[in-house]
């Protein structure tokens, strides 16, 4: 009748299209909280604070709580669904290894996916370092290191990325299938077909906003139910 009149339409049209929108994702949200059961990984307060002493800086606050944060999620049987966000060069990657040392103490696997070969190298090689390793990378793509490290057995790292030899490859996709490996670092390459995991507990997904919904949960149906802990220093509006 006027614009008064139309202004409160178009008010209570946007405010049902936003509520069925808020419907659908709490519907989701309940689906995911009343699936399948993930694993519980029973926090190790003595493993954080040797991993903690072994490193070669303190950690902050912030890490500590962050990293507090998600070993208690871990013991929960509703799978995690965590962002962790922060600068970079602020730690993110030293929380994420210290949350992958509960998995793997329990004997599961852990993957740790990223957008480039370069970052996937990188991230191979400062998980080494934050274990007690000192990784070299040389032409053939060193894939796999064996770390004596702060759990009951020695820690096996494997490098998955499309640049390597397809003998170099498939070797590190066997000890993935049996489960010999402990940690996955890698690209794309681990959503292929080839990739399968014997026992995936913890999915780690670096600059997260680089891949999308259908590549993530590629990743996801690799296991049941597994725990996730996204990272970026990239901020994600709240819409």
């Amino acid at each position: 009748k006027d614009d008064e009149s139309k202004h409160k339409a178009r008010i209570r049209l946007a405010f049902n299209e936003l509520f069925l929108m808020q419907l659908r994702v709490l519907t989701r949200k309940r689906e995911w909280q009343e699936g399948p059961s993930a694993h519980q990984i029973p926090k190790d307060d003595t493993l954080n604070k040797n991993f903690v002493k072994s490193l070669p800086f303190s950690l902050t606050s912030a890490q500590c709580r962050a990293l507090d944060q998600i070993t208690s999620d871990l013991e929960e049987s509703r799978p995690m669904a965590r962002l962790l966000q922060g600068d970079v060069g602020s730690g993110k990657t030293v929380v994420a290894t210290g949350s992958i040392l509960q998995a793997i103490s329990k004997g599961h696997q852990t993957a740790i996916m990223v957008p480039t070969e370069i970052l996937a190298e990188q991230h191979f090689r400062t998980i080494c370092n934050l274990l007690g390793s000192d990784p070299t990378t040389n032409s053939d793509k060193k894939a796999l290191q064996t770390i004596d490290s702060l759990i009951k057995h020695p820690i096996k790292v494997g490098l998955l990325i499309g640049d390597m030899r397809q003998k170099a490859k498939k070797n590190v996709q066997d000890l993935i299938e049996k489960g010999d490996v402990d940690i996955v670092v890698g690209t794309h390459s681990l959503i292929q077909k080839d990739v399968v995991f014997r026992d995936l507990a913890l999915i780690v997904v670096d600059e997260q906003h680089r891949f999308g919904v259908m590549q993530r949960s590629a990743l996801k149906g690799k296991a049941v139910n597994p725990h996730l802990l996204v990272m970026t220093a990239t901020p994600i509006p709240r819409t």
